[in-house]
């Protein structure tokens, strides 16, 4: 399916390229036979990815993310994971005074946010380089309002999150050719 024609299905979605990404930053990564002949998952991945050109750090679509768990080394690791969540929650201060402690030596890790008037606190199981996913199923559900919820479609040792309603996961679902499964059971 012509790379064109995927962006505008996924767009129908809710799903589109943050205003200063262009097809040629899309392109930059993945040349457009390959992203045709295998269609929508590929795109997914890339719009949960960074541009791999200059100017670098530009996200490609706020709406997904292409989250790898084993990203833990330092203090400051989950901060920036609850903030991508945020992010694909639709708004990047959701979750306010974010701080997390991790001395993965010591297997002391923790994190807290502030939500609305509650201040929240994680204790975090250290598992090597590997995040915690039970708490960040916590920060999710804090997170996850009108009708939305986290979803995800396995990438081998990442993961394409996206947060949407279940019609649109449905959908998603549909073009992928592979299943959508919610983060937080229902």
């Amino acid at each position: 399916m012509q790379l064109e024609a995927q962006l505008a299905k996924l767009a129908e979605l809710g799903l589109i390229l943050n205003p200063e990404i262009t097809i040629e930053d899309i392109l930059f990564s993945f040349d457009r036979q390959t992203l045709e002949s295998d269609p929508f998952k590929l795109l997914l991945f890339t719009f949960g990815s960074e541009v791999e050109r200059e100017p670098k750090g530009r996200r490609i679509c706020n709406r997904v993310w292409n989250f790898d768990p084993e990203r833990i080394s330092a203090t400051g690791d989950y901060v920036e994971i609850v903030r991508q969540l945020c992010l694909l929650g639709g708004d990047a201060d959701y979750l306010q005074e974010i701080v997390d402690y991790i001395d993965l030596d010591e297997g002391e890790c923790w994190l807290e946010y502030t939500l609305g008037e509650n201040r929240r606190h994680w204790e975090i199981e250290s598992n090597d380089d590997w995040a915690d996913m039970l708490a960040l199923s916590y920060v999710m559900e804090d997170i996850q309002r009108d009708g939305c919820q986290f979803y995800t479609l396995d990438n081998e040792q990442a993961m394409i999150l996206v947060y949407v309603d279940a019609d649109t996961a449905i959908k998603l679902s549909d073009l992928c050719d592979e299943d959508l499964e919610p983060v937080i059971p229902g």
